[in-house]
């Protein structure tokens, strides 16, 4: 987990929710893109960039300097806005990932939902990250046709890995938002476990 500053990590923003109509609740400004939009020298899986990342997990994706911001930190930090949209315009092949790590948050605040505690939190985090992790082609992927299904097994599986390690990364960062330090909830965090990004019901 990264350090809380005045009880917010820094990716979490403020404890206002972003700025919306206050008549309808949709947001004013349009979508965020991911900023990683230079695929130079970076591997690909599935259509995919494996964008560098600042963790200790295991697994594929190249290690990034801790002082720069990562996918994990955009997708964090755009949540509460992005969420609202049923369409999301795609610039680049990153905001394909900053997609699926928007409504992967959006399951992890449902599974959050009704967990008064970090640590009753923390333990249905670590549930969720037990799930099997399917890629494109399989049962379960949530958007069929945004990445290209794996041309190998190798393919999949190195897919596969990188979205372990990417989604075991963004549920540390997003406990840290999601309770404050004495371990109780942040109702600016865990209110948006009842959105639907892109209209996908979240069970």
């Amino acid at each position: 987990m990264y350090p809380l500053s005045d009880g917010i990590s820094s990716e979490c923003g403020s404890d206002k929710v972003p700025r919306s109509d206050p008549f309808t609740a949709r947001p004013i400004d349009p979508v965020y893109h991911s900023s990683f939009v230079d695929e130079e020298g970076i591997t690909k899986a599935c259509g995919c960039p494996l964008i560098p990342l600042k963790t200790h997990i295991k697994g594929p994706a190249p290690v990034s300097d801790q002082d720069k911001i990562d996918i994990v930190d955009e997708a964090i930090t755009f949540f509460r806005a992005n969420v609202f949209f049923k369409n999301f315009d795609i610039k680049s092949p990153a905001d394909k990932l900053l997609i699926y790590l928007t409504f992967y948050i959006n399951v992890a605040l449902k599974r959050l939902e009704g967990c008064r505690t970090l640590a009753v939190g923390t333990k249905a985090i670590i549930n969720l990250g037990l799930e099997k992790v399917p890629v494109p082609g399989e049962p379960g992927f949530p958007f069929p046709g945004l990445f290209s299904v794996p041309r190998s097994q190798d393919e999949a599986e190195l897919f596969r890995n990188y979205l372990k390690q990417i989604r075991e990364e963004t549920s540390g960062r997003l406990l840290n938002c999601a309770y404050r330090p004495n371990g109780t909830p942040n109702k600016w965090w865990l209110a948006f476990a009842k959105r639907k990004f892109m209209n996908i019901v979240v069970l």
